[in-house]
């Protein structure tokens, strides 16, 4: 333990008198940066104390790694020895910051003058420190270089002064002609001088930083780019993108589909796993062993004596098909997400070539994949414990790097949290530092905490707990825990971003398995709504696929499973709402944030409503979270938040109807029909 005792008094740093404490944001004593996106202002909080009562300074420190120097924001006391400053990251890539604290000497004789004067005493003494003080001001304030050549004569330096350096030589001048009492006139211009904002302002734009304490950590930021921050996801399996029964679809076939799925406002579509599928222990439908003759076998599977994970399925095209599919993807502002999952069919080149890779059973056999009762016969997970992870690791990576050269930006990883931490860590690290625009998103249904711990080695996007949590009291919980700091330095809201999906590939949950169409569109509501970030699990979403396979929160004839034929002409209500709700995203920052929500008290557990705004774009959602009833309730809108008086009617503007309605004061009806429309989502317009 670093204890004094067992310190030298070479290692401490005597006349150092500032403590600085308690820093936010810091997550893990600084192990791990934060996150931001471009414009982000980040607000940094200190406790800073010392002994005594003298007067204290402190800076905080920013630059962007790229940077030489520091730029510098004065913190200001907060309350009871909390202080705070913000500094605005402008650009992606990785900021640094940290905090400077000193006593300030100056500040504290100009208090003790304060007292004096107010006390009848006279301060001569005091007056001779004061000019002590200005004297370090004039050094630090510098001089002006000026060069000058006279006629017939050799170039020589002059220096001269600089407007702020003569106030300054004049202002000791001053002090030391009024500390020696010759003329009472001057006596008391000096110590008028003494106590004005004039010498304040000197005091603290050249401070005597003498004996300063800087904190123990230098902290991060990592800044993603734009879409880190807000997206909207679509999924879709492309050998489903077929129009033609039993026509196994192809990139082609998903390019004819970007102009209806732009046309709905999305921005990411998300390709499940495109390489080769093994034929060794191929699953059939609804994941039986037994696979039928022209069954395709799960993505999943990935590998076979085509090739693994830097191959493409050949029934979905080429790779140059897979790059056009990119290209024509980014004329529609639409981006592609791949999917990683670090798993093998047992036909996978690497089963063969690294079998060392593989953990073994007694018998000599490769153990394949098990989540018990589930069996994965058609899978062999990597064994990263191998005493080969090393090429392991590296051969991951190529893999990444192979992908960023096709032009892919944004991964999905399938099942991050059954492998080890500091390989995410060192891998995003690594294929950031050629791509920095990668994004990575965490599929981790797990464990909270090894949620969390996934977020801050480097994953931009995290899958979450939305898909369960139903009620009012549910929700409000789980975003309040999501976006509210709660004065905690290593709070979610930092580096955690939530990706709100309310239904997956994977998934069918049960609160939906009944088809009822209300529920389908609150939850979609509430996804794109709560969190700038969400996705659907694309046509079976749309179209309300419900049934499951029984017992499970899976779909029964799941597309994981077989080729499926989607109506891609077919729209109904949740369809128009997709489309119209997604416009409005991009229309409104408010809506652009996750972590700006304020929640609105109401007379009713059903109907939530919440408050999100950005700068001048202000808005109120409120929603029946009950899909049966109608529900009816008196909303409290915090109108101070807004600079709203008691007195002032407002306009809320109903994106979704384009009605208006006036009102007045905190309280204020709400009924929604859920089978009508369960959300009015106002726009607040004085």
């Amino acid at each position: 333990m670093n204890h004094p005792e067992n310190r030298s008094l070479s290692a401490i740093q005597g006349q150092v008198r500032v403590t600085i404490e308690r820093v936010s944001p810091e997550l893990d004593g600084g192990q791990f940066p934060i996150k931001a996106i471009p414009g982000d202002v980040i607000a940094v909080e200190a406790d800073i104390l010392a002994d005594g009562h003298d007067y204290l300074s402190a800076k905080l420190l920013y630059k962007h790694i790229d940077d030489t120097n520091w730029s510098e924001m004065t913190m200001a006391l907060l309350v009871n020895d909390r202080w705070g400053a913000s500094f605005i990251v402008e650009k992606q890539g990785r900021y640094l910051y940290t905090i400077e604290a000193w006593v300030n000497h100056p500040a504290s004789w100009q208090h003790e003058i304060h007292l004096k004067v107010a006390d009848g005493q006279r301060i001569t003494s005091e007056l001779q420190a004061g000019a002590h003080y200005l004297d370090g001001m004039f050094l630090r304030a510098g001089v002006k270089l000026a060069a000058t050549k006279g006629k017939g004569k050799k170039k020589k330096d002059t220096f001269e002064e600089s407007p702020e350096v003569s106030a300054l030589r004049d202002m000791a001048a001053l002090f030391r002609e009024g500390a020696a009492l010759t003329d009472e006139a001057l006596y008391n211009k000096a110590v008028a001088t003494a106590e004005s904002d004039q010498f304040t302002f000197y005091a603290n734009r050249y401070p005597e930083r003498q004996h300063s304490a800087r904190y123990r950590h230098e902290l991060a930021v990592e800044v993603d780019r734009a879409r880190a921050g807000f997206s909207t996801w679509y999924c879709l399996f492309p050998r489903s993108a077929s129009r033609q029964e039993g026509v196994h679809g192809t990139f082609k076939d998903v390019e004819a589909l970007l102009p209806r799925i732009s046309k709905m406002g999305f921005d990411v579509l998300y390709l499940p796993p495109i390489h080769p599928i093994g034929t060794a222990f191929r699953k059939g439908k609804n994941n039986s062993v037994v696979c039928q003759p022209g069954e395709p076998g799960v993505p999943y599977g990935i590998g076979s004596e085509l090739g693994g994970h830097d191959a493409i399925h050949p029934e979905l095209g080429t790779v140059d098909d897979f790059k056009h599919l990119i290209a024509i993807a980014g004329n529609y502002g639409m981006e592609i997400a791949m999917d990683l999952a670090i798993q093998c069919s047992p036909d996978h080149p690497w089963a063969k070539d690294h079998p060392e890779w593989f953990k073994k059973r007694p018998d000599g056999t490769i153990q394949y994949a098990e989540n018990p009762p589930k069996k994965y016969q058609d899978i062999y997970p990597v064994y990263f414990e191998t005493e080969d992870w090393q090429n392991l690791w590296e051969e991951l990576k190529r893999v990444m790097l192979v992908w960023a050269s096709w032009g892919v930006r944004i991964i999905r990883v399938d099942n991050p949290h059954t492998k080890p931490f500091v390989f995410w860590e060192w891998l995003i690290a690594q294929v950031k530092q050629e791509f920095p625009d990668m994004i990575f998103l965490a599929e981790a249904f797990t464990k909270p905490k090894v949620m969390q711990e996934l977020a801050k080695r480097g994953f931009a996007h995290s899958y979450t707990y939305y898909t369960w949590r139903n009620s009012k009291y549910e929700l409000e919980e789980y975003m309040t825990e999501l976006t509210q700091t709660g004065g905690r330095p290593d709070a979610m809201a930092y580096y955690f971003r939530p990706n709100f999906w309310p239904t997956t590939h994977d998934i069918n949950p049960y609160s939906l398995q009944g088809g009822h169409e209300p529920q389908f569109i609150i939850r979609f509501l509430l996804a794109a709504t709560l969190s700038s970030n969400y996705g659907i699990y694309g046509p079976s979403f749309e179209l309300m696929e419900h049934v499951p396979f029984p017992n499970k929160e899976d779909y029964l004839n799941s597309e994981k499973y077989e080729i499926r034929l989607w109506d891609w002409e077919k729209t109904n209500r949740l369809t128009y709402l997709i489309e119209l709700v997604n416009r409005i995203r991009h229309e409104n920052a408010a809506l652009q944030t996750t972590n700006n929500i304020t929640f609105c008290q109401v007379n009713d557990d059903a109907i939530m409503a919440y408050l999100k705004t950005s700068g001048s774009n202000r808005l109120l959602i409120i929603i029946n979270t009950d899909a049966y009833n109608r529900r009816a309730g008196i909303v409290q809108v915090p109108i101070w938040q807004l600079g709203i008086g008691p007195d002032q009617s407002y306009t809320v503007h109903d994106l979704l109807t384009e009605a208006y309605y006036t009102w007045q004061g905190e309280q204020n009806y709400v009924e929604l029909d859920p089978y009508v429309l369960p959300m009015h989502l106002f726009r607040i317009e004085l």
